[in-house]
């Protein structure tokens, strides 16, 4: 009897990246970003995906007016998400918010290149916000 490596099909092969989601909701109602935040939030946990942290910005002014969904916004609420997930999970999570009618951007970074002791390095996220010093 032979001891043969296990084939490719009965290891789970998919590779979890660490990501960073800054997305930017119309203000207004604070019922609307939890339950982008939740949706996205459960997009990730069904596909076998890690929330690892989720945190609320508030209301800030656009650096820029912009013009989304035959809107136009000047003001934003703001939240961030860091979580891992598979290339395509991530694909999946963009193309959701891109469809979403009451967000007005977000933005997806990439962060490590996937190795343990990289990821390990990256702790809170250090923000400097109005009135803080760096």
């Amino acid at each position: 009897m032979t001891n043969n490596p296990p084939s490719l099909t009965s290891i789970d092969a998919t590779v979890k990246m660490l990501y960073e989601l800054i997305a930017i909701v119309r203000p207004g109602n604070l019922g609307e970003v939890k339950e982008i935040a939740q949706t996205v939030g459960s997009l990730v946990l069904r596909n076998g995906g890690v929330v690892r942290g989720l945190d609320n910005w508030g209301v800030f002014s656009l650096p820029r007016p912009v013009s989304v969904h035959q809107m136009k916004h000047t003001h934003g609420h703001y939240f961030v998400m860091r979580y891992d997930s598979s290339t395509t999970v991530h694909q999946n999570l963009r193309t959701t918010l891109r469809l979403e009618p009451r967000m007005i951007r977000s933005a997806h970074v990439k962060l490590g290149d996937g190795k343990l002791s990289t990821l390990s390095s990256f702790g809170e996220p250090k923000w400097r916000t109005q009135g803080s010093e760096a």
